[in-house]
């Protein structure tokens, strides 16, 4: 799994690191815990990540059919005080909250019980370390209970397969930048439906190779533990429409693929008429 990440990252610019671990690599890094070596575990990192919440009138009226990208369900759930006392590191960690809400964001997209998830073609999880991503396979549904180890063993979570799992490269090998990380993956998944990203090889293969045109599903999964989950189904809206001016066609440059320095002279390009002076002179750039 480690391997799997540090592998997606590489394609990454705003990844905290840029040289892919192999497995071997991954196994005979130092030791953390008796089971996980430091590349199996994520970095302590800095960064910062923005989402714009916007209605579908808001979305019409502004020309942005070509940008927006649908919260089809969103969920959120905390634990219960008795996963305390069931002795088990798989709920401790939020294996139950985490398959809760995953139920719950599927049922109010409008699937049965345990159905949806053949529709899902991206995936950004909560893997601080590789233990996480393992137990929260089954608890997303994208595998049956216990069969996390042969979805490993089938590639079904990287390019070229069933799902493509962290192809930021998770926080494990991206970094996790706790406040930030949630809203990363969002942006994550939001490029990967609305900033063609294939020709960088970041793109999930067959995410559009449907007949809806709106494409494959883009889960979202993050916790925190002690104890809350949140979990997010996106995909293009029915009114998406692509062409016309977008945000790499403003900023001249492809912001999901390529990572720049904001200046002065972007942040006048696009500030509001009620800017704060005070808040711009604090400004680092």
């Amino acid at each position: 799994l480690a391997a799997k990440n540090h592998a997606h990252f590489v394609k990454n610019p705003y990844s905290q690191f840029r040289n892919g671990w192999t497995v071997e690599q991954v196994l005979q890094a130092p030791k953390i815990t008796a089971q996980l070596t430091k590349f199996m575990c994520s970095p302590t990192s800095d960064g910062a990540a923005c989402c714009i919440i916007a209605s579908e009138d808001f979305v019409h009226a502004h020309g942005l059919e070509n940008q927006a990208i649908e919260i089809v369900a969103q969920g959120l759930e905390t634990d219960d005080p008795a996963v305390y006392d069931t002795k088990s590191a798989m709920e401790v960690a939020g294996y139950r909250m985490s398959k809760q809400c995953a139920d719950n964001v599927f049922k109010d997209t409008g699937f049965a019980d345990g159905e949806g998830r053949d529709l899902v073609g991206v995936v950004e999880l909560h893997d601080c370390f590789s233990a996480n991503e393992l137990i929260t396979y089954p608890a997303l549904g994208l595998c049956a209970p216990d069969e996390a180890h042969k979805m490993v063993e089938r590639d079904d979570n990287t390019y070229g397969s069933k799902y493509v799992v962290n192809p930021s490269g998770g926080l494990e090998a991206k970094g996790h930048a706790l406040g930030a990380t949630d809203l990363g993956m969002h942006f994550y998944i939001t490029s990967e439906h609305s900033i063609k990203l294939a020709i960088f090889g970041m793109q999930a293969p067959g995410l559009f190779d449907i007949p809806d045109k709106r494409g494959k599903f883009g889960l979202v999964h993050n916790i925190g533990i002690g104890g809350a989950v949140v979990v997010s189904l996106l995909r293009r809206p029915e009114f998406y429409k692509a062409g016309g001016i977008d945000g790499q066609a403003r900023l001249g440059y492809n912001h999901a693929y390529e990572c720049r320095p904001v200046t002065l002279a972007d942040i006048d390009k696009v500030k509001s008429k009620k800017s704060s002076k005070f808040v711009l002179q604090h400004a680092k750039l």
